[in-house]
């Protein structure tokens, strides 16, 4: 993450935020159609009118995603970047979990975790300059 979120930005830095978000995009498509294609998925087998909308926010997340840490890097660095954007995840996946979100079974949060979480944000505290 740390890697990719610094490339990205490095090429968001030398054109601008939505053309490089759009070509590496472009490129992380059609690695993604030359997998298909060698592992022969069965693109055609499913009805992907069938499924949720809102299973479909994938992609619209990871623009948002790239363009944001491409911004945020050169603002607060990698490791700020990087640590926010784990304790981010983190913590929403334990929501996730919780509420059974997307289709995901519910795990209730424990103590331990709303601890765990609090104690990682307090050491990522100890990590942002």
């Amino acid at each position: 993450m740390a890697i990719q979120g610094t490339i990205n930005s490095s090429l968001s830095q030398k054109t601008s935020l939505l053309s490089a978000t759009l070509v590496v995009h472009i490129i992380g498509t059609l690695v993604a159609l030359v997998a298909v294609l060698a592992w022969r998925a069965p693109l055609l087998k499913y009805n992907w009118i069938s499924v949720p909308w809102y299973l479909y926010l994938g992609g619209i997340l990871s623009v948002l995603i790239v363009g944001l840490v491409a911004i945020s890097i050169p603002k607060v660095g990698v490791c700020n970047a990087t640590t926010a954007i784990i304790i981010g995840q983190v913590s929403m996946a334990v929501l996730i979990d919780h509420f059974g979100w997307f289709g995901m079974g519910r795990l209730p949060w424990t103590q331990s975790q709303l601890i765990g979480i609090g104690l990682f944000a307090a050491g990522a505290k100890l990590l942002f300059r």
